[in-house]
């Protein structure tokens, strides 16, 4: 690693993200011109002039010839009908897109500056735009989760919806990055989407007015077993994972504590993942000190594991999990840290399936690079990635159930801890 880059370990929807401050210089103005040809040894070797361009060979490998690229940037300056449309800083952006768009992983991306700002203001929990999370499944843009008290959520959005079309452009082929774009916008404006949902004869436009979005992160109550009974379940529904869930979960474990619970209900459900550390804590509320968590497995065959380190509290108080197709990233991590090191029942859907590991690097012109270095495994050895994790208990909520104010998942929840008790 670069003595320039420094790396800083963090999870985003889904992920662990590395945030790194890393230098690379790409298309640098210069006065002199160079030469781009073959490799040495190619037999009558092609050269393309290329002026006002400097730092080419930097961090370039010897066995890769450039000189079809260069070829084709003179030709499009030369010949292409608008050339006075041409930005060079937009040519080199949309070059280096290419480079990760060649990989086909929709969670390997680079965002040039205004996209980076984007993401970084979505990372710091506020944002403008209709608050759900959004992802690939089966080459088909989804909504991987509607956030709480959101426009998504009041427009009647559900996990696991195909999103076939943002206002008249269609999603297939689209990446996600393309799509967040299309769908965020000022305040007070509206998209339009147009759903296709498991169970539907016909698809259905959605009209959601974008709004400032403010992610929550915990509710926290104490429910009765019964109608007749003392409210003595310690009901968590967390959010997502982010940087301030690990106090914000202290915080109603300790009111949770004050009122002697007999088990806990711990609900992931659209919670489509955040800070791996914040997944790690939590998992630590569960379960004793030094159990495994979570293995990042990376492509050198080089492992990292990490284990619970919290004071275990909740770990001998029955417990169960809820998990849905919303479910996502570090929610995955600790619903399976809780089912194979403890066996605690898991009910609902199965979840999204999201396991890779992401480094983001933020480059010097305010560009970043989001790739994808390593894969989950939990402590089993399961892959999260594509596989999802399935219930021990496949409980179906319907948009009847929804109307009429019933939850048969929790319902279930409720019954599966009784019988712990």
């Amino acid at each position: 690693m670069s003595k320039i880059t420094k790396i800083f370990k963090v999870i985003i929807k889904n992920q662990w993200v590395r945030i790194g401050i890393a230098i690379i210089i790409v298309a640098v103005i210069a006065a002199e011109a160079f030469y781009i040809g073959y490799d040495k040894g190619v037999k009558n070797p092609q050269t393309v002039i290329i002026r006002g361009v400097a730092n080419i060979d930097e961090g370039k490998p010897d066995a890769v010839d450039f000189n079809t690229f260069w070829q084709s940037w003179k030709i499009l300056k030369e010949k292409y009908v608008d050339t006075g449309k041409i930005d060079n800083q937009t040519l080199v952006y949309g070059a280096i897109s290419g480079l990760f768009d060649s990989l086909k992983d929709p969670n390997t991306v680079f965002m040039p500056p205004s996209d980076a700002k984007k993401f970084n203001e979505e990372i710091s929990g506020e944002f403008s735009g209709v608050g759900m999370e959004i992802g690939i499944r089966n080459d088909q843009l989804v909504i991987i989760a509607p956030l709480k008290d959101t426009p998504a959520e009041r427009a009647g959005l559900r996990a696991g919806d195909k999103i076939l079309k943002i206002d008249e452009k269609e999603s297939s082929d689209m990446a996600v990055d393309e799509a967040v774009k299309l769908i965020r916008g000022p305040r007070g404006t509206t998209v339009v989407l147009t759903i296709q949902r498991n169970g539907w004869d016909k698809i259905k436009e959605f009209p959601v007015v974008r709004d400032i979005i403010q992610i929550p992160t915990i509710d926290f109550e104490m429910l009765a077993q019964s109608e007749v009974e003392g409210k003595d379940i310690a009901y968590f529904h967390l959010y997502n994972f982010y940087e301030n869930a690990p106090f914000l979960f202290y915080q109603s474990a300790i009111k949770a504590a004050m009122q002697n619970p007999k088990g806990v209900i711990l609900d992931l459900r659209n919670n489509p993942g955040g800070y791996l550390e914040a997944s790690v804590n939590l998992a630590g509320w569960f379960l004793e000190p030094g159990e495994l968590v979570v293995t990042e497995e990376f492509g050198s065959n080089k492992k990292e594991e990490f284990k619970a380190n919290n004071s275990g509290f909740f770990k001998d108080l029955p417990t169960v999990v809820l998990i849905n197709e919303g479910s996502a990233s570090a929610s995955e991590i600790l619903a399976g840290a809780l089912r194979d090191n403890r066996g605690i029942k898991l009910i609902g859907k199965k979840s999204f399936g999201k396991g890779t590991v992401q480094e983001l690097e933020y480059l010097k012109d305010g560009s970043s690079i989001k790739i994808t270095v390593a894969h989950w495994l939990m402590p089993n050895g399961g892959l999260i990635e594509k596989n999802g994790i399935m219930p021990d208990y496949e409980i179906n909520l319907t948009e009847e159930d929804i109307k009429a104010g019933r939850d048969p998942q929790l319902e279930k929840a409720m019954e599966i801890l009784k019988s712990q008790l």
